[in-house]
């Protein structure tokens, strides 16, 4: 479902209040409305996340909804090309990013409160932005060192914007950042077909031409050579993301451990099905349904709590 207006541009009026609105906002000065549109956003188009949050106190889940609900605005302004074109696109992206200085959508007010709230710098949101801009052009990525740069980008500045609000010690910030990575990686491999469907393949060419992956027929919607290895590669890199990230688990505030594993976990387990599926990400889309999520929070727990005993004795491993 679609977050943003229809293609054709910002209305004149819209632009207008934008310049007018320039201020700071505070979290007490957001209204029910600004935080009901932010979950709104975050509960339909990022079903794991969103259960995740779940397992926060309220004021932290608001504000990872908005922080969620900022970047969606913006990716889903980069899916929607192919309706409003490339300029339309660029357009919005640019009015999205003033709303960094002037907010007067609900997203942005709730997100610029959350900023000055939390001391969010506001260039890991231009950081983002830049990422999503760079899907509007046909590129390609040569190895895994520029995957994981874009991958920064749209998804470990997330982790980054993040970390402030569950209480993350500066110390722990690199595994902030490896947390969301891991999780853009876990939705490339997933979304490898409906990607190559919309002339996207990011997966590295290094890869490919490891595994004898044609980009060419991945494109036409054909895997060729060694598929399964390509992705069972990428699935172990992204394990290996998550495995790091759960490392800065201790730094977090212990109210927002449970819920940051919870993610690792859950996300983690659309790799599981990806497997399951037996790597057939061409014609079938890897989920998790609500069941198995609940199903596995024991099992997050016991994580939790041997993650925490390693900390108590010095230490992960």
């Amino acid at each position: 479902m679609s977050v943003v207006p229809e293609p054709g541009g910002i209305p004149e009026a819209y632009e207008s209040r934008i310049e007018a609105s320039g201020h700071a906002v505070s979290l007490e000065s957001i209204s029910k409305a600004h935080w009901q549109a932010c979950s709104d956003i975050t509960r339909r188009n990022g079903r794991t996340f969103y259960f995740a949050s779940q397992l926060l106190p309220p004021q932290a889940r608001r504000a990872v909804h908005a922080v969620y609900a900022y970047c969606r605005i913006a990716d889903d302004y980069a899916d929607r090309v192919d309706e409003g074109g490339v300029d339309w696109a660029r357009r919005q992206l640019a009015a999205w990013e003033a709303e960094l200085d002037q907010p007067f959508h609900d997203v942005a007010i709730a997100f610029s409160a959350v900023r000055h709230h939390y001391g969010i710098d506001s260039a890991l949101a231009r950081d983002l932005l830049t990422g999503v801009r760079s899907d509007l052009d046909a590129r390609c990525f040569a190895n895994w060192d520029t995957l994981r740069h874009y991958c920064y980008q749209v998804a470990g500045t997330v982790g980054l914007m993040v970390a402030p609000i569950l209480g993350c010690g500066p110390t722990a910030l690199s595994q902030a950042e490896a947390m969301g990575i891991g999780m853009q990686l876990t939705n490339i491999v997933r979304d490898v077909g409906e990607d190559a469907a919309i002339g996207r393949v990011y997966l590295p060419d290094e890869d490919l031409d490891r595994f004898g992956v044609d980009r060419d027929e991945l494109l036409r919607g054909n895997v060729t050579g060694d598929f399964q290895g390509l992705l069972a590669f990428e699935i172990a890199r992204a394990r290996a993301l998550y495995q790091e990230a759960e490392r800065g688990i201790p730094s977090l505030s212990p109210w927002a451990q449970f819920a940051v594993l919870a993610s690792a976990k859950l996300y983690g387990q659309i790799l599981d099905s990806v497997e399951a599926q037996h790597y057939d990400v061409m014609t079938k889309r890897a989920h998790v349904t609500t069941p198995r999520k609940v199903a596995s929070m024991p099992r997050v727990a016991m994580s939790l709590a041997a993650i925490q005993a390693r900390s108590r004795l010095g230490g992960l491993s």
